[in-house]
């Protein structure tokens, strides 16, 4: 009865601070700004969206592909369709429930290709580590060329009175003191037998171990050119679905990286990115000279687009896994998908 309660509250109370969020924000602006939105809403450019679809189904396409390079020194060889599928029913899943989609996702490929389900999900903790690694490559990025944008969102929020170059030196002195204090704890924590120690010293081992089956996996480059072409695509998706507004559709490149990057950590928060993401991708390009009604309008237009992609893509993957995979029952022995 509490694991069913606590999960439910899991599922509903996200959702609920989602639904806050758009609540908040848009009682927030002013008549003009709510109007401008919907205007921009109505006379945006959707071909633009169109084109940002296939970017999209391109980047699932290529992460299925990319799975089978991971099953492969593994001794499985799959079929792409059930990767595909299962990848598609996962993200579907994880519109709903947060982190279950990881879960859904392996039990499918467990079931139509018989690989024990330990396994798969090994793979997949070793795809996230490769997404991580790209994700925090991005932010270094933004944080390094984005430098004078960041400083003038510091000021707006920091009293007048207060010297910007002090706050700097102060962050500057902290953070040597942090990376002094990190060094001392992690020299005494490699010496502890504490066992909740030992047990966070394997999970980080097993990340470094995830990193270097990667690298050393007989499908390395492959794997790693797929990691690179999925985040290639989900960024130009991303990126020209900017010029489906007049308003938006001179934004710089570094405003675009910035929103892709915020935009992207707002959907750890809340599931599906109900209400967070285009509130976030608003207030970043409102620092780059949009305002808020088209900022608020293309975010609404890539969360609702980029969502409409995945239940549809994960609807019709639900329904067709069976279909697939009843076709081969008679070929048990039918080869697969060369990888």
């Amino acid at each position: 009865m509490k694991n069913t309660l606590f999960n439910i509250i899991k599922v509903v109370l996200p959702l609920l601070v989602g639904v806050y969020i758009i609540w908040a924000v848009f009682g927030q602006l002013e008549a003009e700004e709510k109007e401008s939105m919907f205007t921009s809403l109505e006379q945006a450019n959707y071909s633009w969206i169109a084109i940002s679809i296939v970017f999209g189904i391109l980047s699932h396409v290529s992460r299925a592909y990319r799975w089978q390079y991971l099953l492969s020194p593994l001794g499985y060889r799959v079929r792409f369709m059930n990767s595909f599928f299962s990848v598609m029913i996962g993200y579907l899943i994880n519109l709903i429930l947060p982190r279950v989609g990881e879960v859904s996702r392996c039990g499918i490929m467990s079931r139509y290709e018989k690989i024990s389900f330990s396994k798969l999900f090994g793979t997949v903790i070793a795809e996230r580590i490769a997404d991580m690694t790209i994700l925090g490559t991005i932010m270094i990025v933004v944080i390094l060329t984005q430098l004078a944008t960041i400083k003038n969102l510091v000021l707006s929020i920091l009293p007048q009175d207060i010297d910007i170059d002090n706050v700097l030196m102060v962050i500057g002195l902290t953070s040597a003191i942090l990376a002094v204090l990190s060094i001392a704890i992690y020299q005494v924590l490699k010496r502890s037998v504490n066992t909740i120690i030992v047990k966070i010293k394997g999970a980080l081992i097993g990340i470094v171990d995830g990193l270097k089956t990667i690298v050393r996996m007989e499908h390395s480059g492959k794997f790693i050119l797929h990691t690179l072409f999925i985040w290639t695509m989900y960024m130009t998706m991303f990126y020209v679905c900017f010029f489906s507004l007049e308003a938006t559709s001179r934004v710089p490149l570094g405003g675009i990286l910035a929103a892709f990057a915020v935009g992207g950590l707002s959907l750890i928060f809340i599931q599906g990115g109900i209400g967070i993401y285009p509130a976030a991708i608003m207030k970043v390009l409102l620092l780059y000279g949009v305002a808020d009604g088209p900022g608020g309008a293309l975010g609404w237009i890539i969360w609702t687009s980029q969502t409409l992609m995945l239940l549809i893509l994960g609807l019709m993957s639900i329904t067709l896994v069976s279909w697939y995979n009843r076709k081969f029952l008679g070929h048990e022995n039918a080869e697969p998908d060369p990888v």
